[in-house]
């Protein structure tokens, strides 16, 4: 936005708008929350410093740089999730030691089975309820719908703990598939990523941590049990169906990774991407599809810290309705006592 845009914006000359910036001028309460508005950002903005992380991606970007929807609303994540953690910390947050990049697909693979254990799965069971497994390790994972021609997650690094935010547009397999790929650079310590597509093949460090979200989601110990016995029965799309149905994850993440595994040949991965799960496949075979990520979600570590901040009164009821970002309504927010008249005192004495 140039400064003629916000002036007139705010119903300012756009001289004054520049004196502004300069630090020439003094600022009204409601000029600057008109600003704000204007902005699409929160007044708390203008008396925070940013996040050391954003403050590096801004400056490696450049000022001619326009900021991506992604980045906009990281930006506003990263404002909330410093805040409530400054009110009260934040529980799972903490100063992690950062892990050793992989540096081959053999390495990726085991610091997928490394990544499982550290976030509370075992070897081989499906990975269910993401959000709740990685803000164990101090990750906070929300999702919004940010549009298809949109990139698919980003993530920033705290000082203590980190955020990641999925695009809820695509299906559900690429939204896991993205997050767990995000949960790959937070535990490198990666300060601020944002990935336009989670499907690379390359040699380069994305393509191994594709590696490591596709091992991390189908452990190579599952497959090499079950696809072979399942694949000599001659029915390639049943089997795809169970094993895809069961660990929760689509038919192009199954395929590369039996690829991967040197289980199938490109013919019949290709065969493999094609297969469409029914819903008689899901009734047949008793399968319980999963819905992650729908929509605008929040972990419930968050969700909790924030009621309880509410319950606390540190924050207004506006306010926690806002930091909710709609996935309450003003009835589901509890009643608070109200306040004795002799409390009074306890702020005047």
């Amino acid at each position: 936005m140039s400064q003629q845009d916000l002036a007139t914006a705010v119903g300012l000359e756009r001289t004054m708008v520049n004196r502004i910036e300069g630090g020439q001028r003094k600022v009204t309460a409601l000029e600057l929350a008109s600003i704000a508005d204007a902005l699409g950002t929160r007044m708390q903005s203008f008396f925070t410093e940013p996040a050391p992380a954003l403050v590096s991606h801004r400056s490696a970007q450049g000022l001619d740089t326009t900021e991506s929807a992604v980045d906009h609303l990281l930006a506003e994540l990263l404002a909330d999730v410093e805040f409530l953690h400054g009110l009260h910390p934040i529980e799972g947050f903490g100063v992690r030691d950062p892990w050793e990049q992989p540096k081959s697909v053999h390495e990726a693979d085991d610091m997928a089975a490394r990544a499982r254990e550290h976030v509370g799965y075992t070897a081989t069971e499906p990975v269910k309820d993401l959000q709740a497994h990685l803000a164990t390790a101090g990750l906070l994972l929300f999702s919004r719908n940010f549009g298809v021609d949109a990139a698919d997650a980003g993530t920033v690094l705290l000082a203590e703990g980190g955020i990641s935010l999925v695009n809820s547009t695509p299906k559900v397999g690429r939204r896991r598939l993205s997050a767990v790929h995000e949960l790959g650079h937070y535990l490198l310590a990666d300060e601020y990523t944002v990935d336009w597509r989670t499907a690379h093949t390359g040699p380069d460090i994305e393509g191994r941590l594709d590696r490591f979200a596709r091992a991390f989601l189908l452990p190579a110990a599952v497959l090499l049990q079950e696809w072979p016995a399942a694949a000599h029965s001659g029915d390639v799309r049943t089997a795809a169906v169970k094993i895809a149905g069961t660990y929760l994850v689509d038919m192009s993440t199954l395929a590369r990774r039996l690829h991967d595994l040197e289980l199938v040949d490109a013919s019949t991965a290709n065969d493999i991407r094609a297969v469409q799960t029914t819903q008689t496949d899901i009734i047949t075979h008793d399968l319980y599809p999963s819905d992650e990520m729908a929509g605008t979600t929040q972990p419930r570590v968050y969700q909790k810290h924030v009621i309880a901040l509410f319950e606390a009164e540190k924050l207004s009821r506006e306010r926690t309705l806002d930091l909710l970002d709609g996935t309450f309504d003003d009835d589901d927010l509890p009643d608070l006592p109200p306040r004795q008249e002799q409390e009074i005192w306890e702020y005047v004495s």
